[in-house]
């Protein structure tokens, strides 16, 4: 087959198949990307085809730069990470399965080059070429997820118990139903069977997200168990808590959700990426990813609850982006049996089908797929755009699956009609599907085209160990590291330090009850003076743990004391004001001075702390720890002892905010398009692609209406000149019979002694008509061909200047300009200064012969807005 013409926005996905003699086409098949915005179902059994098919799909995909989520129960999805451009035996050497080589009678390494060959045969069959294995390879970041488990990239659920980034008052609809589905999946993983409505472990479980969500405040498992035992609410309904749910049964729920939290497996689920859609469909540099989420080591509870904990994510993004024509990602699920049943209601069901019913209008594609065509609610699929159908096993899967077609015919406005369906799937042979598409005037019988990824079949564990050893893919979340449900704080709460280098472990001759330079009094200060103190966030057992790592030993402790030392605390707003780039963005500034020199020393806040701190995260007092152990206090230095000593830092972090703080922005000139107020460049970059993908189509479309007359046009003369050289072959032959009867009756009346000059003045008159009528059949001939090289040059022409449309909406980093926004001094608002207090913990211990001690920051030094 011919190498198939790359056409924008447009998947190949194989060649068209006549089931009466059994041949492919030569006719390739490509599906509109746009079209999958109405979402796709494929169904039939196993060894049909349809994996080979959906990989091809989400090949095409990736080649468009759309990024994808896949549910991966089965472990299929994962041989899209077996993309091997060079075709080398030695690459498919390590994915060969012995048991099968040894079938065949030959080595591992005979079976690979066998599958090597089989495989470069099969992609040349099919017009693909190396190059384009490459293309697909760099074109997008390929993850797998293992939820619940470190084999693969972990991912952390905590981040679904966050607080949505949506107005309570204004999306209280849209809120609850996620609340109800996350509820839903919790219970089930705690193996309670409640109803998600009634039952009253749902009504207390709803009613604490509800009032922690309101409040824009998030969640972790720990904070959830407290709330169970004590509810931030004194009664649900007309009733009080406790006559609601008594305590000792909210103590047995409460209990359920600890052994789950207690498990040492379940520490997996809270390492690794944050479940976050937007971090996953795009890498932090705006590369769209294929982000697949192995499940097939999961218990079915545990499938369960993170599907519908993502399911519920997904519908959160989906409702929170701006409405487009275009396909800005695709979620596939590749085995949707019990997730979306016929009857039951899973807590998985009522996000799907939200989805299914919603996300077209936002551009989110789903793609389901099944073996298992029995047990899927089809009422709910009647507005699905695409059916792939592929061999069936059963008469019941035939007849469930042409009542959902037919479902889906009728609410599409009844195309396909005269389409003999039932006729159709019977004969459908391996690889070979039926593509019912309500976008297309026709259905089609296709054979789908080899994949470029290994088919290697479903991967196991230690198989994606490997892959992971191979490739180590960039985490989709936060920078930060991941702390256990015990540690890590909600949202809006201070993250726990990392190494402070400034803590040197030191020797010491002594252990004492003060350390040396400290006092356990608070130095007096002036009454002028605002004194603040920065929360405890790493406890003494995380001091110590942090010591044991550096030392990579645990030490023989003898005593922690908290001590605290004296800071310049400056909090500020910035408001960066640019008419032009229509920016007005204000930003907060919360910094620590802590590098005092000389007291003519100049301040230079440069060398500050950027604490990831709210204000209102201040304390007034010092932490309480007791039994000798502090706090301690260091003395002030006479730099910031008084109100006047203050004012001058005042001053310096005005100014050097005035002459370091910048906003950069960045723009598109040509797609009109300003980095909007807290996006980052990722968001931006998302952003941007869609909106050249939109102009791209666009300005395709507007090709193709412009080019559409001329080449209509042309073909109607086509017509009209095939018509008159119907009617010159017709006459030509005409004359050649008049011609022939005329030599004939010359001849005859020679051979009877007739001589006519009329007669052979007959004869040669109709030989230059037949001549004549033979030359107007040349002519129309060649009309015909120069019309078609006319159209050929037309379509090539269209072709050309596609690519070059496409070219350009390609190359978005070449239009991307970027503008550095300066405040005003007057833009500068210091409405914090203060002496801060910063907690550090001196761990004294023991080694060999010595006492030693270490210092350690209990409080945050991570970066913030400046």
């Amino acid at each position: 087959m011919q190498p198939p013409e790359e056409k924008l926005g447009s998947f190949y996905l194989g060649a068209e198949f006549d089931l009466t003699t059994g041949k492919r086409s030569e006719t390739p098949v490509h599906y509109d990307a746009r079209d999958l915005t109405t979402h796709a179902v494929c169904v039939g059994m196993t060894g049909s085809g349809k994996t080979g098919l959906c990989i091809s799909l989400l090949e095409e995909a990736a080649l468009d730069r759309i990024p994808v989520l896949m549910i991966d129960p089965k472990g299929d999805m994962t041989n899209l990470l077996l993309q091997f451009p060079d075709l080398f035996p030695e690459d498919f050497e390590p994915w060969i399965n012995s048991d099968d080589a040894k079938r065949k009678g030959k080595s591992v390494g005979e079976y690979a080059a066998a599958t090597a060959e089989m495989w470069k045969n099969g992609l040349a069959d099919w017009g693909i070429s190396s190059e384009r294995i490459r293309q697909l390879k760099e074109s997008a970041d390929y993850t797998i997820y293992t939820p619940g488990s470190s084999t693969g990239m972990p991912v952390n659920i905590l981040g679904s118990f966050k607080a949505p980034d949506l107005d309570f008052e204004e999306n209280a609809e849209t809120i609850r139903e996620r609340i109800s589905g996350t509820v839903s999946a919790l219970l089930g993983l705690a193996g309670v069977n409640a109803d998600p409505v009634r039952s009253r472990e749902a009504v207390l479980l709803s009613g604490i997200f509800e009032h922690y969500w309101k409040a824009g405040k998030s969640l972790d498992l720990a904070e959830l168990i407290m709330s169970l035992q004590k509810p931030p609410m004194r009664q649900l309904g007309v009733f009080d808590i406790d006559t609601f749910f008594p305590e000792k049964d909210r103590f047995e729920l409460a209990m359920a959700f600890n052994t789950i939290l207690a498990s040492p497996s379940f520490q997996s689920w809270l390492d690794g990426d944050v479940l976050d859609i937007s971090s996953l469909l795009y890498t932090p540099e705006g590369k769209p990813r294929q982000s697949i989420f192995y499940l097939a080591h999961l218990s079915d509870s545990e499938r369960m609850f993170f599907v519908t904990l993502l399911l519920e994510n997904v519908l959160t993004w989906v409702r929170a982006q701006s409405g487009t024509s275009s396909l800005r990602a695709l979620l596939y699920f590749d085995e949707v049996f019990g997730f979306i049943p016929p009857v039951a209601e899973p807590s998985s069901k009522r996000p799907m089908l939200t989805l299914l019913k919603q996300a077209r209008a936002f551009g989110l594609g789903c793609v389901l797929v099944t073996q298992n065509p029995v047990d899927l609610d089809y009422k709910g699929l009647t507005n699905t755009g695409t059916w792939f159908i592929g061999k069936l096993q059963a008469e019941r899967d035939k007849e469930r699956v042409l009542e959902g077609l037919k479902s889906a015919i009728a609410e599409a406005g009844g195309g396909g009609a005269g389409t003999d369906y039932d006729r159709l799937i019977s004969q459908l042979g391996n690889r070979i599907f039926l593509m019912h598409n309500v976008h297309e005037d026709r259905p089609v019988v296709f054979q789908t085209r080899w994949a470029m990824s290994y088919l290697c079949g479903p991967m196991t564990r230690p198989q994606i160990q490997m892959l992971k050893k191979q490739r180590k893919a960039r985490p989709a979340g936060a920078d930060s590291p991941s702390l256990s449900s015990r540690e890590k704080p909600g949202d809006g709460a201070p993250v726990p330090m990392q190494e402070n280098p400034s803590a040197p472990v030191t020797p010491s001759s002594s252990v004492t009850d003060v350390p040396y330079g400290f006092s356990d009094k608070q130095p007096v200060l002036d009454p002028g003076l605002k004194q603040v103190f920065l929360p405890v966030m790493r406890s003494s057992d995380g001091a110590v743990q942090e010591l044991a790592r550096q030392k990579g030993r645990a030490p023989n402790v003898l005593k922690t004391q908290l001590f605290y030392e004296p800071a310049v605390l400056g909090a500020a707003t910035v408001t960066f004001s640019e008419r032009k780039l229509q920016v007005n963005e204000q930003r907060d500034a919360i910094m620590v001075f802590r590098s005092f020199g000389s007291s003519a020393a100049k301040i230079d806040w440069g060398t500050a702390d950027r604490p990831a701190l709210a204000p209102d995260r201040l304390e007034n007092v010092p932490a309480a720890v007791g039994n000798g152990s502090g706090p301690f206090f260091a003395s002030v230095p006479e730099q910031a002892n008084s109100a006047k000593e203050l004012n001058a830092f005042g001053n310096a972090l005005a100014e050097w905010l005035y002459y370091n703080s910048r906003l950069t922005v960045a723009f598109h000139k040509e797609l009109d398009l300003f980095q909007l107020p807290g996006e980052d460049e990722r968001n931006f970059m998302m952003r941007l692609q869609l909106a050249a993908r939109e102009r791209r189509d666009a300005e395709v479309d507007q090709l193709e209406k412009k080019f559409q007359p001329r080449i209509e046009k042309l073909q109607d003369r086509i017509r009209r000149e095939e018509r008159e050289l119907a009617q010159d072959e017709a006459e030509h032959q005409s004359r050649k019979t008049q011609e022939l009867v005329s030599i004939g009756e010359t001849v005859l009346g020679m051979f009877l002694g007739r001589k006519s000059m009329r007669g052979i003045s007959g004869a040669v008159s109709n030989r230059r008509m037949t001549a004549s009528a033979k030359a107007e059949i040349v002519e129309s001939q060649e009309t015909i061909q120069d019309i078609q090289q006319e159209i050929a040059s037309c379509n090539e022409e269209l072709k050309r200047m596609a690519d070059e449309i496409s070219l350009k909406w390609e190359k978005l980093d070449e239009g991307i300009g970027r503008q550095e926004i300066a405040p005003r001094k007057s833009d500068i608002n210091i409405y914090l200064l203060a002496v801060a207090w910063l907690p550090c913990w001196m761990i004294s211990y023991s080694e060999g012969t010595g006492t030693f001690t270490f210092s350690c920051p209990a409080y945050d030094t991570g970066t913030g807005l400046a």
